[in-house]
């Protein structure tokens, strides 16, 4: 099993599908790189030799930022937008979508399962018995 920035790839795979287990390399990125470094994108994960496995993990580790350093960068910004209180930020805080959604309807997945809002219906007292009257 080949093992490339901290990932385990899977053996029964391609190449070029295998890369993209790998947070921050999708296929456009995964098609560079095995042109890069000469790979046919059709082979094996379990068919690969020792020396195309190194060559790949000099190459992604290199040229391009994936899983920790990646994540790490994506939360500096989030936390940066935040911190300055810029509207995204707030949207970040909040838990609201950031890129103009609406949210009257939808929106589920940012706001979670929905809440009813309002007041329960209270029950009335019963009333007392009218006093009899006097004439």
């Amino acid at each position: 099993m080949a093992r490339l920035a901290g990932v385990d790839l899977p053996k029964e795979k391609r190449i070029d599908v295998a890369l993209r287990y790998i947070f921050g390399i999708g296929k456009a990125v995964a098609d560079k790189v095995l042109q890069t470094v000469q790979i046919n994108p059709e082979t094996r994960v379990k068919n690969l030799t020792e020396e195309e496995v190194g060559k790949l993990s000099a190459e992604i580790s290199t040229n391009y930022k994936v899983e920790g350093d990646l994540r790490r960068e994506i939360s500096a910004n989030i936390k940066r937008l935040v911190d300055i209180g810029s509207y995204r930020g707030m949207r970040h805080r909040r838990n609201l979508p950031v890129r103009g959604q609406r949210t009257r309807t939808n929106a589920r997945t940012r706001r979670g399962k929905r809440k009813t809002v309002g007041s329960a219906r209270v029950v009335k007292p019963k009333a007392a018995p009218a006093a009899p009257q006097a004439k």
